[in-house]
């Protein structure tokens, strides 16, 4: 399965499963579940996933490198600072969270694993191979970076 390494776009991928999520909340029905508070809990989510994804960008703008996640050999240095103190990934967990926010919103347990298996598809396809490069094109520098900072929280 290496042919889906850095192949598709997270964001398309994102598209992807909030559609996906959407049908399986409207077709699915069995699946449905009333989630305390949906409201309140998808706003909050958003707002913080737009904090941390909003941050994150600034942060590769700020240091003037690349935020393409296909084009990962255009990384002009390793990025430690801001957000990257918390988190190594955080635009792909302001994704995790808005796909989770938004199956909780659809009150919808199909909906919502499907957060769950975005994670698991962005270690395995986007997130381990950036993680190669970035070592390749780094060494030492990011490696020290990877054992201070955790890929996701």
């Amino acid at each position: 399965m290496k042919f889906l390494e850095l192949k598709i776009p997270p964001l398309a991928l994102f598209v992807v499963i909030l559609l996906l999520s959407y049908w399986l909340a409207n077709s699915l029905t069995f699946a449905s579940f009333p989630f305390p508070y949906s409201r309140v809990i998808s706003a909050l989510g958003i707002l913080v996933s737009g904090i941390i994804g909003v941050s994150a960008v600034w942060e590769f703008k700020k240091r003037k490198t690349t935020v393409n996640p296909i084009k990962v050999d255009n990384a002009s240095l390793v990025v430690d600072s801001g957000i990257f103190g918390y988190s190594r990934n955080p635009m792909y967990l302001a994704l995790f969270i808005l796909i989770f926010c938004f199956g909780y919103y659809l009150q919808n347990l199909l909906s919502v694993s499907l957060s769950f298996l975005f994670v698991i598809y962005m270690n395995r396809f986007q997130i381990f191979p950036e993680e190669r490069a970035l070592e390749s094109l780094f060494g030492t520098e990011y490696v020290d970076y990877k054992q201070k900072v955790r890929r996701w929280i």
